[in-house]
């Protein structure tokens, strides 16, 4: 059994392919898309302070000098990392304080498709800098489980 669509459902088809693929609604889905990865982010970033406070050691002095080095450059990394992604989502939802957009129909689908762009790009950089925080933390976290103790 195959389905043939009618006309009508083609034209309908067709129309609502020419709304998605309008500027105003691709910039709509790209900030619903931005402000899922920062809620994402926040409670990403919350979950694994609160991992590595419950899980890691409790006492880094008590590692050896090396691997506790590399627990605090990892963690630095890690959060820092986390902390520029959740910025970046920020970034991509709510934009620059004090940007003006020209209310002017060919300057406004020109900001549209502009800002879309841009929103896509701050999201990808922001999923990316996520995924390399929670490796830093996670890897830190696997460091203090492993790495021998000093002192």
């Amino acid at each position: 059994m195959t389905f043939t669509p009618t006309p009508q459902q083609l034209r309908d088809a067709d129309r609502r392919c020419r709304e998605m693929a309008s500027p105003e609604r691709q910039l709509q889905a790209a900030l619903h898309q931005a402000e899922g990865y920062r809620n994402f982010l926040a409670t990403l970033t919350g979950l694994l302070a609160a991992v590595f406070v419950l899980k890691g050691q409790e006492d880094l002095s008590k590692l050896a000098d090396t691997p506790r080095w590399w627990v605090t450059g990892l963690l630095i990394a890690g959060f820092l990392a986390l902390i520029a992604a959740s910025w970046l989502g920020v970034l991509a939802v709510h934009g620059r304080p004090g940007e003006e957009v020209l209310l002017e129909a060919g300057r406004l689908l020109r900001y549209e498709k502009k800002r879309t762009k841009t929103i896509w790009l701050l999201v990808e950089c922001a999923r990316w800098l996520a995924l390399a925080g929670v490796l830093c933390v996670a890897g830190a976290v696997i460091v203090t489980w492993v790495a021998p103790g000093g002192k």
